[in-house]
């Protein structure tokens, strides 16, 4: 038995402002569209997703959804009923058993929701998800009330609709004969049809996103979601030191500086960006700097330390991970960082691709004392706090 699914993203959302269709805004470093496709591809009782899109959207469309095992995304019509029997006849070769139809605007439908209309359209052929109406309703005429509507028994229709795939197919070639182009869900061409539409507990939490203020609660909801499952703080901490050879600049956390040497290394000898590289790898439990690029290897002679820094804020973002912060050290009596700090501080951010707010480079002497105070090298202490998602304890 194949199930199946159409997502229906043709719409131009113009209510939601932007330059792209509300479908293609960012949520948390995903589109709305992504999210959504997501939510059916990953679902183990979905076998076949059909994106239904606007004819000018195929590479946005492919753009967020490309990672995905999808049939490739057919153009829809003028309305969305049009572009719901585009997407019907496209599926009709794969002879689905059912079919779930869900707007690409609501991108917070669950896996528990999408379960509940299956089972519900196994048992009768069709369902949608509802939400009982708890507000008491009026209807205005002339911008005053006219009467109040008894509310007892009106639900909130959501999407994902689910049927029988060839009697929703049916039902809506026979209103676009007809001309019936009218009908404002999947529900309403079924019950035109005469078909059987069970009711389940629909999820507050998918709601459709209209307008702009939609899609920035939409995003603060992701942001806060996300920020609660990383609950595994860690701190790594990371040390370097490299002796000064003959030379005419350093380099300091991606920063050239004049000086009368030269930091000595296999690499550019970037003692801050090893320091800090070190610390994150530290906060994952990966090692440190040498185990994942040995200096011992010819290819990394001479390279910038910013590939080794990318790579680990790479591996930290791989777990789900983010950089809530990092502090660079230097200890040298020469020369003088102060006047750098600035441009370390953008360096290293956009390197991480991280909010300049959350780096902190700053410097020390060792009042003339040790190796650094002769002026024979430059250390380095640097610490990163990372979160991880739980399932990484």
């Amino acid at each position: 038995m194949t199930n199946a699914a159409i997502i229906v993203a043709a719409g131009r959302g113009t209510r939601a402002g932007g330059a792209l269709p509300k479908q293609y805004a960012d949520l948390d470093g995903k589109c709305v569209l992504t999210h959504t496709a997501e939510a059916f591809a990953h679902h183990p009782d979905i076998d076949l997703v059909q994106i239904v899109i606007h004819p000018d959207d195929t590479d946005a469309c492919l753009g967020a959804c490309g990672h995905l095992n999808l049939l490739p995304p057919v153009a829809g019509g003028a309305t969305r009923q049009e572009s719901v029997l585009n997407g019907l006849n496209a599926l009709s070769q794969f002879t689905p058993h059912s079919v779930l139809i869900h707007d690409a605007a609501r991108p917070f439908v669950s896996n528990a929701l999408i379960s509940r209309v299956l089972q519900a359209v196994e048992e009768t052929g069709g369902a949608i998800p509802g939400i009982a109406v708890a507000d008491t309703l009026k209807r205005a005429e002339n911008g005053k009330i006219g009467e109040t509507v008894d509310r007892t028994g009106l639900f909130g229709a959501q999407t994902p609709q689910g049927f029988a795939f060839e009697a929703i197919r049916s039902a809506h070639t026979d209103a676009a004969n007809h001309g019936d182009m009218s009908l404002t869900d999947d529900a309403a061409v079924a019950e035109r049809a005469g078909m059987t539409v069970s009711l389940v507990t629909g999820d507050p939490e998918n709601r459709k996103l209209t307008s702009s203020h939609d899609i920035d609660m939409a995003r603060k909801q992701m942001s806060q979601t996300r920020n609660m499952s990383l609950l595994d703080v860690r701190v790594g901490y990371g040390y370097d030191v490299h002796a000064f050879e003959p030379g005419d600049h350093v380099i300091l956390c991606g920063i050239e500086i004049p000086h009368d040497a030269r930091l000595k290394g296999h690499s550019d000898a970037d003692v801050g960006l090893h320091a800090l590289t070190d610390a994150i790898y530290g906060s994952l439990g990966e090692g440190d700097i040498g185990q994942h690029f040995p200096p011992s290897d010819p290819q990394w002679k001479g390279a910038k330390s910013d590939i080794f820094l990318a790579a680990a804020g790479r591996l930290g973002a791989e777990r789900g991970g983010v950089i809530g912060h990092v502090d660079v050290t230097l200890v040298c009596e020469r020369p003088k960082i102060g006047p750098h700090s600035a441009a370390m501080r953008e360096e290293i951010g956009r390197i991480l691709d991280l909010d300049i707010g959350r780096i902190s480079v700053k410097a020390t002497t060792s009042e003339q004392l040790g190796f650094t105070g002769r002026e024979e090298g430059i250390a380095a202490h640097a610490t990163a706090t990372v979160r991880l998602p739980l399932e990484e304890v």
